[in-house]
């Protein structure tokens, strides 16, 4: 990937539709995630275990109010897959989770140190964010809260590029986290839907504008993005979901899934 590009310095207004589009955010996510939380344990812990009938919808409407709140345009093809199964994307920002959670009722896996982010950590636990630690040693561990989330009817999402890119590529996926759905309990009953996010930056920035990844501090990318005179869009593009039982092994997988991804990408971001 190209270096991280050097920080645009922001003007006064810019700081102004910051501060005003960060406030609106805070009003929009704060008492919505007070719902959830309630509605949650309240209602669907007690009553509905493990499902989880009420929430994701508030989740859905949120992060389209976000969206809109931000100005950021948000562009939805192809079908939404209604089998049992995950749903793979490649990962390019933090925006993604607005922009997958807009789309449909997922369940993120992440990587367990979102769980700490301020603000985010939060959201993420309370939508019920699945978080692990990439070892293999924990291999097992993972595969038996897999199977226990998706034989619930839980659509879990993760991003097996392993971590976050400019948006100008689609790294290599790692097959680890692919193992859980060979598992005898989950295969025959499992569908991959592969789903490819792209980022169509502001007229005159750099197609980099949304990407965050590398060293990048969280606070600064969210401050650019928020503070810009004109946003872009976020296309997200849902594949043909594909039965875990027509590949062999965690590899054919992931290969294929790949593909599919990049396969929607512009052609100069593959």
């Amino acid at each position: 990937m190209p270096p991280e590009p050097a920080p645009s310095p922001i003007g006064p207004m810019g700081w102004v539709r910051g501060l005003l589009r960060a406030a609106a955010i805070i009003v929009v996510i704060v008492p919505s995630l007070l719902l959830t939380v309630l509605g949650h344990y309240l209602v669907e812990r007690p009553f509905f275990r493990p499902q989880r009938p009420f929430t994701p919808y508030l989740t859905i409407l949120v992060c389209r109010s976000a969206l809109v709140v931000m100005g950021l345009r948000y562009i939805r093809r192809g079908a939404r897959m209604a089998a049992r199964g995950a749903v793979v994307a490649n990962h390019s920002s933090w925006l993604d989770i607005f922009a997958l959670n807009a789309g449909k009722r997922i369940y993120f896996v992440s990587k367990s140190e979102v769980a700490g982010w301020p603000g985010i950590g939060i959201l993420a636990r309370a939508t019920g964010t699945v978080f692990i630690n990439r070892d293999r040693r924990e291999a097992r561990q993972q595969q038996e809260i897999f199977q226990q989330r998706l034989l619930a009817g839980h659509k879990l999402l993760f991003f097996p590029e392993g971590t976050s890119t400019d948006g100008s590529v689609v790294l290599p996926f790692k097959t680890t986290l692919f193992e859980a759905f060979f598992a005898d309990g989950l295969r025959h009953e499992m569908h991959i839907q592969p789903c490819t996010v792209i980022y169509h930056p502001p007229e005159s920035e750099d197609r980099q504008f949304y990407g965050w990844w590398g060293d990048m501090a969280f606070g600064p990318h969210l401050l650019k993005v928020l503070a810009a005179p004109k946003q872009g869009a976020v296309e997200v593009v849902y594949h043909q979901p594909v039965r875990v039982d027509d590949f062999p092994n965690r590899k054919s997988l992931a290969a294929h899934v790949e593909d599919v991804v990049r396969s929607a990408m512009p052609p100069n971001r593959r």
